[in-house]
């Protein structure tokens, strides 16, 4: 894994909250909802859903490199039961130069 770095200034953060419980869903929170039940062929309504989004990230450290960024998202919803997290990135994946790591074995996810 690496590290996003926004100490040069590039880059930026934002997130936005939906709480639907009791209210009419926004497309955003239906599109989630059709790919959790796609994607675990179960039945899900959301309840509260979060979006964070990394726009034009560059990787640690920013000082040496702030040319290669990535935008990528981090969704988390739940029905107040089950949650789930959904990783979205950008055409073409993560773009930071990963042969500068250490590891080789690179991945991309959460845990």
């Amino acid at each position: 894994w690496d590290n996003a770095d926004f100490s040069r200034g590039v880059g930026a953060t934002f997130y936005q909250e939906f709480l639907t419980l009791n209210t009419a869903k926004p497309p955003f929170v239906r599109d989630v909802e059709a790919k959790v039940r796609r994607y675990l062929r179960s039945s899900y309504s959301a309840a509260w859903t979060l979006k964070i989004t990394w726009e034009k990230a560059p990787a640690y450290a920013a000082w040496s490199d702030t040319r290669r960024t990535v935008t990528y998202q981090a969704v988390l919803t739940t029905d107040g039961f089950r949650s789930y997290v959904l990783m979205l990135y950008q055409e073409g994946g993560m773009q930071w130069d990963y042969t500068r790591l250490a590891a080789t074995n690179v991945l991309i996810g959460y845990t």
